[in-house]
């Protein structure tokens, strides 16, 4: 048995510790190409603003599920080389969240301004957030290149990229700046690609590293993660508009920014003819009284009582697939999933 757990200020405080040792790996690469001390510099100052101030749910959830797996802290190398592991979807999240940012012209990120708002950087983040990516690339080449794994994870890495990617096409294409049509909007477009494949990633990635190969055992990991990322996008699009931005550490901005989310396609399937009238009138407008008529419209249809009906409803679901695994015995532990729930589920409680 795995015995009691680090709490999880512990488990951020020791994951943190090898962010230093990431980055000067970049660094080094960097200088191994005889770039000038300016170009090394912008990139040491774009991984140490995007990256350490982040929740990091991810990464830290890879690090702890190969530990249920194995049923052990991981300790000295082999800790090391599981959260390099998780850094790396932790540089794949922060290219998402600075092109995401400037996609959305949304104001701060992680409490502070978001990267291409900083002075003197600008659209320079464009780029900066391609090689957030790339970085992750190298990590995996430079240490699980030699694995027999190695083939999965970047196929496992290039496919959430992509699906993450139809998600963004999707939002933008539906939710365009310049012309509001909520009849596009759709709750199941909406929900499967923003974030639920990315949920795979850190499990999926986890039981390559344990060294799980049955095809069944992953499968059954997507059943239950899944549903369990749909809920992590609902909870994102619940807090955008009723979570303070102290809490967040970010300004919600779905509302004037036109984004198809859960939150008024739920008001959507509930309004009346004249509460339609005026989230067709002032929802994805830049303005703060047009912001202001659209959440009394969602106040009127009760979509908080709904958020949280939905939340429970959506636990229940999840950890009746969690039962599906076997108790003992199995590759899988069901306390995987309840450990992964558990990061996220009532944060508004």
């Amino acid at each position: 048995m795995l015995g009691p757990r680090p709490d999880v200020a512990y488990n951020k405080k020791r994951f943190l510790q090898v962010f230093p040792l990431v980055v000067e790996e970049l660094l080094d690469a960097l200088k191994a190409e005889s770039m000038s001390e300016e170009i090394v510099e912008w990139y040491r100052r774009n991984l140490e603003y995007n990256l350490p101030g982040a929740k990091l749910n991810w990464g830290i959830s890879l690090v702890d599920t190969v530990e249920i797996l194995r049923g052990k802290l991981l300790e000295g190398e082999e800790y090391r080389k599981a959260a390099i592991l998780g850094w790396s979807i932790e540089l794949l999240q922060a290219y998402f969240l600075v092109a995401d940012d400037i996609m959305d012209a949304s104001i701060t990120r992680h409490g502070q301004p978001c990267w291409y708002h900083v002075e003197g950087v600008n659209n320079i983040a464009i780029n900066d957030a391609c090689m957030l990516e790339s970085a992750l690339y190298r990590l995996l080449k430079r240490h699980f290149r030699k694995e027999s794994y190695y083939t999965d994870l970047l196929e496992l890495f290039l496919d959430s990229t992509y699906r993450t990617e139809i998600g963004q096409l999707i939002d933008l294409v539906t939710g365009p700046k310049d012309r509001v049509d909520l009849s596009k909007f759709s709750i199941e477009r909406h929900l499967v690609y923003k974030t639920a494949y990315f949920s795979y990633l850190p499990v999926a990635l986890a039981m390559h590293f344990h060294g799980i190969t049955n095809p069944e055992q992953f499968a059954l990991a997507q059943k239950i993660i899944i549903p369990l990322g749909e809920y992590f996008q609902v909870q994102d699009d619940y807090l955008d508009c009723y979570a303070p931005p102290e809490e967040r550490g970010k300004i919600g901005t779905d509302i004037i920014e036109n984004k198809n989310t859960w939150v008024v396609n739920v008001a959507l399937q509930h309004v009346t003819p004249a509460q339609r009238k005026i989230l067709d009138e002032n929802y994805g407008r830049k303005d703060s009284e047009c912001e202001r008529r659209v959440k009394e419209v969602f106040a009127a249809v009760d979509v908080e009582g709904k958020y949280k009906a939905f939340e429970q409803a959506a636990y229940e679901r999840i950890m009746g697939l969690v039962r599906t695994i076997p108790a003992e015995g199995g590759e899988l532990k069901q306390e995987v999933f309840t450990a992964y729930l558990s990061k996220f589920f009532r944060y508004t409680m």
